[in-house]
């Protein structure tokens, strides 16, 4: 049985299968926080183009068959795929920058310097979050309300990872269309792949299928799984594939020259600029690692490694498959 047929309501909304075109279309935006604004600023380029062929109503969601994205590319790749009244997607490219810069300070509240603050600020990081994450979901719930992972106008893939279990789950519109327990509320997703371990909280939510079974998640951000989640939703692709999946049909597991894959960075530090030395994290211990010069550098460390390595993986990978043209990451690198 098809997702629109156990959803009834999607037919009238979702892009026609892979199957109607010539490529798997595939869109990835990587973790980074605030610098989601990076990958807003080529979304909002490219949908402008896109607008210059195709009329003012087209919408990135129109030309991807699937959008992937960790933690606050989570967040972009729903507000690209989340339905509005209209069933067209809830925000415009160049809506999210304007969506961070609005909400940013209230997300990531600053606080006065001085020698008082940071020994607070010190404090309060050791006992809990950096941020308590009360506006972030506020937020997020006013804009999503009770709209379900299967409603999305294109297919999205969203990794977590449940600290319960240690594993990675990962929130598709694949899965949420065949398993129930996955159909969670858009909502609780993007909290949950938001909340990075000393920023913000952990969150956990339950979903309960038509049969009364129910599942609890314990979720993190899915940065601690996949920053970068380029592989994750070629992955899945290949997934549904190996399924016989029919909106899958002409493709196979390994073509993937018929993939065209986009994949958008959040900024990486300049590579000449040099962040630490082994002189100076030899002598860390869990404070350091956690916290030096206002940045975690720990968790800093995980998300570029887990970017990187991923980039690296799937150069490599088309390459050997003589499709390296199908697969382009763009990534901006900063000076802090």
């Amino acid at each position: 049985m098809s997702g629109a047929d156990q959803h009834p309501e999607m037919c009238n909304s979702c892009n026609p299968p892979p199957s109607m075109g010539k490529l798997v279309t595939v869109l990835s935006i990587d973790g980074g926080g605030i610098r989601g604004i990076i990958p807003g600023t080529l979304l909002s380029f490219l949908e402008a183009k896109l607008q210059e062929l195709d009329g003012p109503d087209a919408r990135i969601a129109d030309y991807f068959d699937v959008i992937a994205g960790t933690s606050t590319g989570g967040l972009v790749t729903t507000m690209l795929a989340a339905p509005n009244k209209d069933n067209r997607p809830l925000f415009a490219a160049k809506e999210i920058n304007q969506f961070y810069l609005e909400n940013s300070p209230k997300i990531f509240p600053q606080k006065d310097a001085g020698i008082f603050t940071s020994a607070i600020r010190l404090f309060g990081a050791i006992a809990g979050p950096k941020y308590d994450g009360k506006f972030l979901r506020s937020k997020v719930r006013q804009l999503l309300g009770e709209t379900r992972l299967h409603q999305t106008l294109t297919n999205v893939v969203i990794p977590t990872f449940d600290i319960k279990i240690l594993q990675p789950v990962i929130f598709s519109t694949f899965e949420a269309k065949s398993t129930p327990l996955k159909d969670a509320y858009l909502s609780d997703i993007c909290i949950s792949t938001s909340a990075a371990p000393t920023y913000l909280p952990a969150y956990g939510f339950e979903t309960k299928g038509p049969d009364g079974a129910t599942r609890s998640y314990n979720l993190v951000d899915g940065g601690i799984a996949a920053n970068n989640p380029t592989l994750t939703a070629v992955n899945m692709v290949t997934k549904e594939i190996l399924m016989e999946n029919q909106d899958f049909s002409p493709f196979k597991p390994m073509d993937y020259g018929k993939f065209l894959v986009i994949s958008l960075g959040t900024g990486s530090s300049a590579k000449q600029e040099e962040r630490f030395d082994a002189r100076d994290a030899a002598g860390w211990g869990v404070l350091g690692w956690l916290f030096n010069k206002g940045r975690s550098p720990l968790i800093d460390m995980f998300s570029q490694a887990s970017a990187d390595i991923v980039d690296i993986h799937a150069s490599v990978l088309f390459q050997a498959l003589h499709c390296e043209k199908n697969y382009l990451r763009i990534q901006v690198y900063i000076h802090e």
